[in-house]
């Protein structure tokens, strides 16, 4: 566990989300629904949730703990040019406090987001059957993975095809590593 997450004993909603691999807004919907206790932030609307209550609440419900436990932000690396996905992940792995993970192909993607439940995906647009994984994705809507369109040299600078299509965001090759930490943050600071 994160020295961090040892010292937080109260959460937010977006937080609580992460560890449980939901949307916020279910985590809303739970608390105002009483079946996860906290409290109302005076003169607001936000939501903030006590440590123990989310054990609670997951012991409970027979969610898993382990979301608890690491805390940290999960990114997926789907990437076909296998020297572009290791420089990724190893750049990733020395520079943040992720917990990474990569493949090479649309299919292993689909069976890594299951199992490994990424908060963001970084996706090679080039690979068949993306645009199917983000609709799948989005269509799950306890889910809150968010997914990063990595495009070629010729992809709309604006990235408004990608954001139409879902992507949260969208960075074009060649890339620097802080772009590429901008885009993975711009999505996780969503949540909260």
């Amino acid at each position: 566990m994160s020295d961090f997450q040892e010292q937080k004993e109260v959460l937010t909603t977006g937080e609580v989300a992460k560890i449980c691999n939901v949307a916020a807004r279910t985590v809303s919907k739970w608390f105002d629904k009483g079946d996860i206790e906290g409290y109302r932030i005076p003169g607001s609307k936000d939501r903030r949730i006590p440590k123990g209550s989310l054990i609670k609440f997951m012991k409970h419900h027979g969610i898993p703990l382990d979301g608890l436990m690491t805390g940290t932000t999960r990114v997926l690396v789907v990437e076909s040019d296998v020297a572009t996905r290791d420089t990724l992940l190893k750049v990733l792995g020395d520079n943040t406090g992720y917990e990474l993970r990569g493949c090479e192909n649309t299919f292993v993607a689909g069976i890594e987001c299951e199992r490994f439940a990424p908060h963001v995906v970084l996706l090679d647009t080039s690979l068949p059957g993306g645009a199917e994984i983000v609709q799948a994705m989005q269509a799950n809507d306890d889910r809150t993975t968010d997914f990063i369109a990595v495009c070629g040299r010729t992809a709309d600078p604006r990235n408004e095809t990608y954001l139409r299509k879902g992507y949260a965001g969208c960075i074009r090759k060649p890339f620097t590593v802080r772009q590429v930490i901008d885009a993975i943050e711009d999505c996780t600071s969503i949540i909260n």
